[in-house]
């Protein structure tokens, strides 16, 4: 991998996107190849990491480093070395801040750049589990940043499935929504299943699987609330699924709610994550911090 590379933004640059900035800087890279980078947390501003969409001011430090390295391994996964931001890591598990737009694992569209391609670039021998996803126990949706165990060996992927399965894992999202929910805390009980109407999307429907999600208001905002949500099941995109079922749909969220042209994703973070140690049999928890594009974005709310 080539060293580091910093520049300040001039005047000239000021007010372009982070990742039309860098493609001026590298014209031998793609913009796809450059925007991955980017979700990746390859790419900081003054020392932080941010969307692809942000945009950068006359005298921001922003340092990046290229080429990413590929490297074949056997099998599975391409080991690929992006730069992650680890929480904690022991001979059981890795606990990694995942970026907003970064993929856990390969699938179709999506084959490198991902965590998975990540994961297997740290620690060669991570091949525990399905060969796609070696480790995984638990997934974030693309657009959702915020903490992400993963096991390192089969008895810490084997006990960490089971306390996801048995309910055992406490998860708290920090979430946006739309308008001011009635109760200040309240528990959804409602099957989550496919969108009869679009596949692509997921929908409360009579014969989905059990979902449910405890929420509590933290914050109200002249349009918006800021609330913490505690999925006691693990859906796909149960969050997003839940809060627009009640009329409250995820800011930013273009699915389930509409585009917010101030933000390129939807409002939620995986704030803390609550689980038994594979190896000490230790409750452990780790947490993070909103990412800038929420913090600033919620700063605005704020002040609304």
């Amino acid at each position: 991998m080539s060293s580091a590379r910093r520049e300040r933004v001039p005047s000239l640059d000021a007010g372009s996107r982070l990742d039309v900035f860098l493609a001026r800087r590298e014209p031998g890279e793609s913009r796809s190849r450059l925007a991955r980078l980017i979700g990746a947390g390859g790419v900081c501003v003054n020392g932080r990491v941010v969307p692809a969409s942000h945009r950068v001011r006359d005298g921001d430090e922003i340092e990046w480093r290229l080429p990413i390295t590929w490297i074949e391994p056997t099998g599975g996964p391409i080991a690929e070395s992006i730069p992650l931001r680890i929480l904690h890591q022991d001979s059981a598990i890795i606990v990694i801040d995942k970026a907003s737009g970064m993929v856990v694992h390969p699938a179709p569209g999506h084959n490198t750049g991902t965590l998975v391609n990540a994961l297997v670039a740290l620690d060669p021998g991570l091949r525990i589990g399905d060969e796609a996803w070696p480790g995984i126990v638990h997934r974030l949706d693309r657009g959702t940043s915020g903490v992400i165990v993963i096991a390192r060996h089969d008895r810490a992927l084997r006990n960490l499935q089971a306390q996801f399965a048995a309910r055992g894992v406490a998860k708290r999202y920090v979430a946006l929504v739309q308008g001011v929910p009635r109760h200040a805390t309240a528990t959804i009980d409602a099957p989550i299943g496919r969108d009869p109407r679009d596949r692509k999307r997921m929908a409360v429907v009579s014969n989905g699987r059990p979902s449910v999600t405890r929420y509590t208001v933290l914050e109200r905002f002249a349009r918006t609330s800021l609330v913490e949500c505690a999925p006691e099941t693990g859906r796909t995109h149960q969050i997003r699924v839940h809060m627009a079922s009640i009329g409250h749909p995820l800011v930013g969220d273009g699915v389930y709610g509409t585009v917010d042209e101030r933000l390129d994703r939807p409002f939620l973070h995986a704030a803390i994550l609550t689980f038994t140690h594979p190896d000490t049999g230790l409750p452990v928890t780790f947490t993070s911090p909103l990412p800038d594009d929420l913090r600033r974005y919620l700063e605005v709310a704020r002040g609304s």
